[in-house]
């Protein structure tokens, strides 16, 4: 027995039930028979998918498979899906991510880069063209707007701005949690609130697209910049084709296909590319705890 356990062929035998164990592995996460994309409710469902189909053109073109969008019903319902496993890849701002990826080990590979400015992008606080209010701290006492309770630059970084400004929600103005960014555009055009937080650059094309009418509205104050949403791999998925989704992103050559992200590429992308939002978060909820998580908030769950 002590012969056979020292054996030759003992060692063969333990490194071929090792190699097994590698292939069945790899047996238990193939190529999908199609990529399937999530994307958070920013705006309608119907504007995120009309503006996002170059790039799912584009991925099904180069990928030379089948490429889905889902675009959830709120962020917490597309970044669970994605945690899930019932979405290959997401498109998740910091926020959502910081959520998710205390619970899962998410993977982010790529993020657009824009000229000038680079990796980032801002919020904006806006009020009512006629507006009393000269800074945010004219706003105490009054009735903000903010999207969904999981968006970066339509909750988080415009709650941090007021906090700045020494105001606190729930004690020095009432948060009204509306959902979407142009929906809060839209509220303050019409008087609804005293102001709204909402990311700047989709402020900017509803202006251009004539969403909101510009003598309605104008910015009270620019947040500084915000590390740009990130593409995100679920935890599972093949890693030869993780390395073919990546390289798709890294070196897309289709305008049309950049153009919704304003970018003029997508960069590699690593989680500490955050920790500037990891901060923020923070600083909100050291001030005040009981409402550190927005109205209607739906939390993650472990």
């Amino acid at each position: 027995m002590r012969r056979l356990l020292n054996s030759p062929y003992l060692a063969w035998a333990t490194i071929l039930c090792a190699l097994l164990f590698v292939f069945a592995a790899h047996a238990q996460t193939p190529r999908p028979s199609k990529l399937v994309i999530g994307l958070l409710p920013g705006e309608s469902a119907p504007t995120v998918m009309r503006l996002n189909e170059p790039l799912r053109a584009y991925l099904e073109k180069k990928l030379n498979m089948p490429v889905e969008i889902v675009v959830g019903a709120n962020y917490a319902a597309t970044s669970e899906a994605l945690r899930f496993g019932r979405l290959d890849i997401a498109y998740l701002g910091p926020v959502t991510y910081i959520l998710q990826s205390k619970f899962s080990p998410l993977e982010p590979f790529a993020r657009p880069a824009h000229p000038v400015v680079g990796p980032t992008f801002k919020a904006v606080i806006i009020v009512p063209s006629d507006s009393p209010a000269k800074s945010l701290a004219d706003l105490k006492g009054g009735e903000i707007a903010f999207g969904d309770p999981a968006s970066t630059s339509g909750t988080w970084v415009p709650r941090w701005q007021l906090l700045h400004a020494g105001l606190i929600s729930g004690h020095d103005y009432t948060m009204r949690v509306l959902g979407a960014h142009d929906a809060v555009a839209l509220a303050v055009a019409n008087k609804k609130v005293a102001a709204g937080g909402l990311s700047k650059p989709i402020y900017d094309r509803l202006l251009r697209e004539g969403k909101i009418p510009s003598d309605k509205v104008r910015i009270l104050e620019e947040s500084p910049p915000i590390p740009e949403y990130m593409w995100t791999f679920r935890d599972g998925l093949d890693p030869a084709f993780k390395e073919e989704i990546r390289q798709a992103f890294i070196h897309v050559d289709d305008q049309a296909a950049l153009a919704v992200f304003r970018a003029e590429a997508f960069i590699p992308s690593a989680d500490p590319d955050v920790d500037r939002v990891r901060n923020w978060i923070a600083a909100i909820q050291a001030v005040n705890a009981e409402t550190a998580w927005a109205p209607g908030d739906v939390k993650p769950t472990p």
